[in-house]
Formats: structure tokens, sequence, C-alpha cells
């Protein structure tokens, strides 16, 4: 049962892989006609071959017009075959890379669409490595299995066809040793799979603990705990070590035992050949080819069983990066909901409860009303609520009991849009996206004036900006870089002002300033 499970989770997600190649079908046509040209010029030059050896029967009696014919023609299909490959590639790797490209919107999209709460549960590194590392390890299963499963497939069937019409028996005789080698590789290839999943998922456990240690460097170098983060990665290093070895392992069985199956088709070939050429027959010429034939037909298959172990491990990371992309996103907006352009900025919790863990009341039974133009300061000890507040009210997350209204609206009936617009919010950690100042001010207001963001800069004390040699270009990088945390600080409140909303929202927004700058 749990086999099957498994069989049809993998079914289920290369569907989902075809119909992003359906989007790009034509480039698929075109790679598909292009490897059927190229299998049949391949397949051509063994019959060439054979034809040349029959063209010489013995001393003095080689037929050198024939030769020379034979051999142009030789020359003219291993050109054929150079061209139509090359073509083929291109179709290959532009419809690969744009799959993948299609993947990775739909990814990035999904981030801009999901809840907060599924990426307040999620590490960053793992939602990363899904997007990026398990885009990458799916682009080059695709790719492989495009370049060589076309080509394979291809190769097996027009060489079973140039062999019947050379000999029907020693064909016969190796169509009946060729399902072995198909199940060998099918026994593997389910596998494996299991174990490139494990591996994907610990690629992404390692991502995330790389990107958190990063961004709390200081902290661990604060509390002296560098020995104990190594010890923690060595293990999880270990642990993928141990997983990919063991993938990679079990799926390189697949190769020397098809290959074990080739040397028996080839050794059948030859020999059953060699009697019928004693017996008269099949002449040597069309032995020499049909010993060609033999080796190609076999060549796919080890390059079919490599492809299937390529195509488990992209498989594996095509679910991941699906099962992300297929996340419940937020909410939509009802139908009906209202859109006001501005607000005058009364707030009322009515009869309020929230919870972020059901099992785990936060807030239950609360009443608040704030009026237009009120300052109004929540204050409480760590963990009461007062950030969970401000989360509501943007409806970042929703509430569970009673209702949250807006100039006597309730927000669930207002688009969130409209209600986000109606909000200046600076929150306690800062953020500021890797850019100029002037682009990080923007974020508030696209069309805002280079003399708007000097006199927001001017009212929250910012002006420090214009002292800078390059004043609003001056660059910061990701997390305000090159600028200290007050700096910061001020820019996210004068990137809030530059909004002038009716609402403004200060979630401790200047733990980082100094007393008398706070006061002003």
């Amino acid at each position: 049962m749990k086999q099957k499970k498994k069989n049809d989770f993998q079914w289920r997600t290369v569907k989902k892989v075809l119909r992003y190649i359906g989007r790009f079908r034509l480039y698929l046509m075109a790679s598909l006609l292009f490897a059927f040209l190229t299998v049949v010029l391949t397949l051509l030059a063994p019959r060439l071959t054979g034809a040349v050896v029959d063209h010489m029967i013995g001393a003095g009696r080689v037929d050198f017009p024939g030769v020379r014919r034979i051999m142009l023609q030789l020359v003219l299909a291993a050109a054929g075959v150079g061209i139509f490959q090359w073509c083929m590639n291109l179709c290959n790797n532009h419809l690969a890379y744009a799959v993948v490209q299609a993947l990775r919107n739909d990814a990035f999209r999904k981030i801009e669409r999901l809840p907060l709460s599924y990426l307040d549960a999620h590490p960053v590194g793992e939602i990363e490595s899904r997007v990026i590392a398990d885009a990458d390890q799916f682009s080059d299963g695709l790719l492989m299995g495009f370049t060589q499963l076309f080509t394979g497939v291809l190769t097996i069937l027009g060489t079973l066809l140039f062999m019947l019409s050379v000999n029907v028996w020693i064909t016969l005789a190796v169509v009946l040793i060729t399902p072995l080698s198909f199940l060998l590789a099918g026994y593997i290839s389910k596998h494996s799979y299991i174990l490139f999943r494990a591996q994907s998922t610990l690629r992404g456990a390692q991502t995330g603990m790389i990107n958190e240690m990063v961004e709390g460097q200081r902290v661990v170098k604060a509390f002296h705990r560098e020995r104990a983060v190594i010890s923690d990665f060595d293990a999880l290093n270990e642990k993928l070590t141990e997983t990919s070895l063991k993938a990679t392992f079990f799926s390189s069985l697949t190769n020397p035992t098809t290959r074990f199956v080739n040397a028996l088709v080839y050794m059948i070939v030859g020999a059953v050949g060699a009697l019928s050429v004693i017996g008269g027959r099949l002449t040597v010429g069309e032995l020499t080819a049909f010993l060609s034939y033999a080796s190609q037909y076999a060549k796919p298959f080890n390059e079919i069983s490599g492809v299937v172990t390529e195509l488990q491990n992209a498989i594996a990371c095509a679910a991941r990066l699906f099962e992300f992309i297929e996340e419940a996103e937020e909410v939509p907006d009802a139908a009906d909901a209202k859109a006001p352009e501005r607000f005058d900025g009364a707030v009322g919790f009515d009869k309020v409860a929230f919870s972020y863990v059901p099992e785990q009341h936060l807030i239950e039974n609360f009443d608040f009303a704030v009026k237009p133009g009120q300052k109004i300061a929540i204050v409480g000890p760590t963990g009461c609520g007062k950030t969970t507040l401000i989360n509501l009210l943007m409806r970042f997350y929703d509430v569970t009991g009673g209702s949250i209204t807006l100039d006597g609206t309730d927000l669930r009936d207002l688009t969130r849009a409209s209600l986000r617009g109606g909000f200046g919010m600076v929150l306690q950690e800062t953020w500021l996206k890797s850019g100029t100042i002037r682009e990080n001010l923007r974020l508030g207001r696209l069309d805002a004036t280079d003399e708007e963001m000097l006199e927001a800069l001017h009212t929250s004390c910012a002006d420090f900006v214009s002292e800078l040699p390059e004043g609003l270009s001056t660059y910061c990088s990701e997390q305000g870089g090159g600028l200290s945390e007050g700096q910061a600080q001020r820019i996210a409140i004068a990137r809030s002002l530059l909004r002038d909303r009716s609402v403004m929202l200060f979630d401790e927004a200047t733990s980082a300033l100094d007393p008398e700058t706070e006061r002003q």
C-alpha cells in the first residue's frame, strides 16, 4: 500500500511537470524531430559500413568506385548527425530552462501570496532551497532527460527496425534478453527515489541553518556558541553526506547491471551471427552492421539507466517545488469588498479573540477604541500581544473571534490593498532592501520627489543623509548594512511618514535610538 502511494505521488508529480512542458510544446516537437533525424542518420552508418565491407570481397576484387560513393554518403551522414544534434541540444536547453523559469516565477509569486502564518512557521533557508537549489537540480535532470532519453528511445526502436531488416531470428534473440535490463533498472530506480527525496529535504535544512547562522552571527559570537553551532552543522552535514552517498551508490548500480545485460546481447549476436555467416545466411558486411547495431542497441540502455537516476532526483526536487507552489494562499478578498481611497482613522476592537496556536489562547474578549487624531500607547510585558495587534490591524492574520473595524467597517469587508494602503507602519525589526536610500524611501511612495524625501528625513531626525557624500544615492546593503541600527530605523520611520497616512503604527520603532532623538 505504501509503495503504491509513493508511485501515485511520483506520477502526479510527472503529470504536473508535463503540464509545464506543454507550455513550450513547439520546442518539444522540434527536439523530437531533430532527435529522429539524428537517430536515422546514426543508424544509417553501420548499414553503409557493412556495404563497404561487402565491396571489398578479396585481394584484387575491391570495388573502389562503390567504396568511394559509400564513403561520401558516410561523411554526409556524419555531418548531418552533428548539425541535427546541435539543433536538438539548442531546443532541449531552451525547453529545460524555460520550464524551470516558469516554475521559479510561480514559486516567487507564491511567496507574495502566502499568508504570514506559513512564512513564520518555515525557515527562510528551507524556502530558498526549494526555489533555488531544488530548481537547479530539477533543471539538470530535465536537461539530461531531454538530451538522452529521446535519442535513447528512438535509437532502440530504430535499431530494432534496422536489425529486423537484416535478420529476424537474431533480432528476436536480442529482444528476448532486453526486458531483463528494464526490470533491473526499474527496481533500482524505485528504491533510489526515497533516498534522493531525503537528500533534497536535508539539503533544504542545511541551507536554512546556514542562512540562520549567517544572519545571527553576532549573537553566536557574543554567546561563544561557535563550537556548538559547528557541531550541529557537522552532524547535519554528516547526515546529508551519508544520505547522498547511499543515494548515489544505490542509483549507480543501474549502469553496471545494464552493461552486463548488454554484454550478453553483444555476445549472442556475435555467436549467432558467425554461425549464420558460416552457413551462408549472412554476409560478412551484414554481420559487421549487425554487431554495430547490437552495440548501438545496448548503448542507450546504459544512458537511459543514468538518465533514470537523474530523473528520480529531478522528480524528488520537483515534488518539493510543487508542494510549495500548491500551498494554501491568503484567503482572497470578498467579492464585494470595499476599497476606500482614504480613512479617517477610527479603529475599534469588539470582543476580539485570537491565538496563533489553537490550544494556546493569546487574546480573548478584547475591546478597544481609537478616535481619529488620537495618540495611543499600548504598554505591556513581552509576549502579551502588542505586535499581534498590529498583525491583526494589517490583516497579516485574521481574528478568530469578534471583529476589528476601521471607520466602522469590518476589516474583512475591505480589500487588503486598500486596508494596508491606509496605514503607515514601522516595525521594531528594521528592514531595508539592498539599494540606495532613495530606492528604500520610495517603497513607501513611488512618485515621491527628492524634496519630499528630504522633508520626511528631517521630520524623522535623519538629517545625516544630507551629510553623506552621495546623499540619497548612498547605497546600503541588505538589512541596512553600512548604516547604524539607529540610522536604519530613522530611514524606516521616514519611509512610513512619506506615505502620509491617517493611521500610523509604531511597534517599538525607536528602540535603537538615543533618548534625545527618541524624545524628538
